[in-house]
């Protein structure tokens, strides 16, 4: 699940926005296929846990702002 998740976020910040949105919608991304449903699952958690700090945008200045807090 690791390598899945790594493999993922090497897609890039827009890519993982639009990702998620699919697997919010219940698709299985290409790269989660030989997941079982809990693995695939797993990953989107930790996908969208990670995504969290960008709150939705793939500025860097925001994320900044967010840290400095």
């Amino acid at each position: 699940m690791d390598q899945a998740v790594e493999t993922l976020c090497l897609k890039g910040c827009k890519a993982l926005w639009a990702d998620l949105e699919r697997m919010e919608e219940g698709r299985v991304l290409p790269e989660l296929e030989a997941l079982d449903a809990h693995q695939q699952q797993q990953v989107f958690k930790e996908i969208k846990s990670i995504m969290a700090v960008y709150k939705g945008s793939c500025s860097l200045e925001k994320v900044a702002a967010v840290w400095t807090r």
